[in-house]
């Protein structure tokens, strides 16, 4: 017997919904709403599909989800990082080439040279963890790249930290008689990086015992896009690490500034407060992109915060010493060193 219709059936990828008439025979077709699919004619409801999977564009089958991380095969992002990450890094090792042929220079040796060789082999690690975040993340590398990231950090922050004491205590110990002199035998920089150093590491210890970061599969941020991302595990852990090298960054910039001032011999400070001034502006300025973000662009981010704070200390702090050593080798000597570092 043929049935009674008042409209076309509606076509796989759509299914029947009831227009409010008299007649059961009239009704209309309405799209299969997102992440659902129909596959035959005239059907009453569309199907979900798995959470692996995702309707192709006509809604008429399930297709597998495509994953979206930091490809070297399909973004260009990963080759610019690591490109930039190389030419940072041979800049750093040219200029630890440097402070190591001119060593016993007096600019080197005012400057504090072993604080200042393992600030350059600190900021030389912190530029290489960049490949600890490129490619497909697993367990492993989403542990190491953040531990790493914030111990190599917090040991160049450190490093920084006790050239600012050093550079306050030898103004006081000019004075005759001053109690500062004794704090300088002691060789309290090196101390300083140590302690300062241990603390970031112990942190570490306890973010890794208590919940450490894991690889994440993120089926629901992006439509059709399944997302490999790292979970931090304890997020306090994760924002005690950032918390404390904030910490860190801030003393040293504010000891900086207060003792910027200082007569010429002394002037190391304003390169450490230029230094610091643009290691905090970048990450307080990434910090809020890095929150809004997901998968692949937070790690880019997070990429790029690293990589310009890391230019920014080595260049600020390096480059007027190496300018002087190479291309005004007149002022690297007792008589001038005092007048210009």
């Amino acid at each position: 017997m043929p049935k009674s219709r008042c409209n076309d059936r509606c076509p796989p990828g759509y299914r029947k919904i009831h227009n409010g008439g008299i007649f059961v025979c009239c009704y209309d077709c309405i799209p299969c709403s997102e992440g659902e699919m129909a596959n035959v004619t005239d059907s009453e409801s569309c199907f979900r599909c798995p959470d692996e999977e995702w309707p192709d564009d006509g809604k008429v089958r399930c297709v597998p989800k495509t994953y979206d991380y930091l490809s070297y095969e399909t973004n260009v992002l990963p080759l610019m990082f690591s490109l930039t990450t190389l030419i940072f890094s041979s800049i750093t090792i040219l200029t630890l080439w440097i402070f190591i042929h001119y060593w016993d220079s007096p600019v080197v040796k005012a400057n504090n040279r072993t604080v200042s060789i393992i600030l350059l082999t600190s900021i030389l690690l912190s530029l290489l963890c960049v490949f600890l975040f490129l490619g497909r993340p697993v367990d492993i590398t989403c542990v190491l790249r953040q531990v790493s990231f914030g111990i190599f950090f917090s040991i160049s922050l450190s490093c920084v930290l006790a050239k600012t004491v050093t550079v306050c205590i030898a103004f006081k110990a000019t004075k005759p008689g001053s109690y500062w002199r004794k704090l300088i035998k002691i060789k309290i920089s090196n101390s300083l990086v140590a302690i300062c150093s241990c603390v970031q590491g112990l942190i570490c210890v306890i973010w890794l015992s208590v919940s450490s970061p894991y690889q994440e599969y993120d089926m629901h941020s992006y439509p059709g896009v399944i997302i490999i991302q790292c979970n931090e595990g304890s997020v306090i852990g994760f924002y005690s690490v950032l918390g404390y090298m904030g910490f860190l960054a801030a003393v040293s910039f504010l000891l900086a500034f207060m003792v910027r001032t200082l007569p010429d011999s002394f002037n190391e400070a304003k390169y450490i407060t230029f230094s610091m001034l643009v290691f905090c502006s970048v990450w307080i300025a990434t910090m809020p992109v890095y929150l809004s973000s997901r998968g692949k662009n937070m790690v880019a981010v997070e990429i790029f915060a690293i990589l310009t704070s890391s230019a920014g200390i080595l260049g600020c702090i390096f480059f007027p010493k190496c300018y002087i050593m190479l291309f005004q080798p007149e002022l690297n000597s007792r008589k001038n060193n005092c007048s210009r570092l």
